[in-house]
């Protein structure tokens, strides 16, 4: 009998944990151009959705063409079960040149710079400690700043999933800036 009591409390405490599912998360990652960022993070396991944006800022409402101040972002919803926030901030650093001072690969300018924008006190020491990691690795100075979360800003529909509605001139814009070799040479085998 107590066998049977044991496995039956065993079995509600497994349906228990399951019917529990994680709250899913946001987190922005500025790293150049949001098309190359967003078509990255959607392939990315775990992650729900990518949405291009504008954060940073002072303006309200930023468009394309007026975003001073912005930087181009995307905001990553994703399920912490399936990957961790940390996993998210490593990846986007292997998809970007993080010793660019000045934007990314082609893109260049203040809205072109990188950032991780940060919600609290734990996402903040998680984006120092992988700058750091990162830094010793490559034996470069990162660029990357780690920047507290500031309203996010859709970007225009047209820029919305532009890699899969666009494909062919993405596939030109991305061979033509030279990415995936920038992204080559800055990080090799590592």
């Amino acid at each position: 009998m107590r066998a049977l009591t044991f496995a039956a409390a065993l079995i509600a405490a497994g349906l228990a944990a399951t019917s529990v599912q994680a709250k899913p998360r946001t987190a922005v990652f500025a790293g150049g151009c949001f098309w190359s960022v967003e078509k990255f993070f959607e392939a990315t396991p775990g992650v729900i959705s990518a949405v291009s944006g504008y954060s940073g800022g002072s303006t309200p409402n930023p468009t394309y063409d007026s975003h001073r101040g912005h930087l181009e972002a995307v905001k990553v919803t994703y399920d912490p079960a399936k990957i961790t926030y940390a996993k998210l901030v490593e990846r986007f650093y292997r998809n970007i040149d993080p010793t660019d001072p000045t934007g990314q690969i082609c893109d260049k300018g203040p809205s072109y710079r990188t950032a991780v924008f940060v919600s609290n006190a734990e996402e903040r020491a998680v984006a120092e400690a992988e700058r750091l990691k990162v830094e010793k690795l490559l034996g470069a100075k990162v660029t990357v700043q780690t920047r507290n979360a500031s309203p996010f800003w859709n970007a225009e529909a047209y820029h919305q999933d532009f890699a899969k509605k666009n494909p062919a001139h993405y596939e030109r814009y991305r061979v033509g800036c030279g990415r995936d070799r920038a992204l080559k040479a800055v990080w090799g085998g590592r």
